[in-house]
């Protein structure tokens, strides 16, 4: 089965940074590419960023270009995303996603809470 975890989300005040992971396990996680997307309250899911399998390749939102950084370590099986500069904007629940074994599986999410 697989099975997402993430951790890391918290209460920061603007221009705050925080670090995001997520433990994979359920599945053979360097074989993925693996992503992150977030849902701000009342409002539908947004693609944050995607990491390829090696992580060479990847790719962000316009919101958060410049600002997150998306990584992984594949010995660890973890997804990690580091976000700086954080905004009240990005407040919202941040996923970690995965299409492996032909389904997309979801991890419960970490509340991130950007607010001075």
């Amino acid at each position: 089965e697989v099975q997402l975890v993430e951790s890391g989300g918290g209460l920061v005040q603007p221009g705050d940074s925080l670090r995001l992971s997520c433990a994979a396990s359920g599945f053979t996680f360097g074989n993925y590419a693996m992503r992150w997307v977030r849902q701000a309250p009342g409002k539908g899911p947004e693609w944050v960023s995607t990491i390829s399998i090696v992580g060479y390749n990847k790719n962000y939102a316009d919101s958060v270009k410049g600002r997150f950084t998306i990584s992984r370590d594949n010995a660890k099986n973890t997804l990690y995303l580091q976000m700086n500069s954080l905004k009240p904007e990005d407040t919202a629940v941040y996923y970690c996603e995965t299409d492996a074994l032909g389904r997309t599986t979801r991890g419960q999410g970490t509340q991130v809470t950007v607010s001075s």
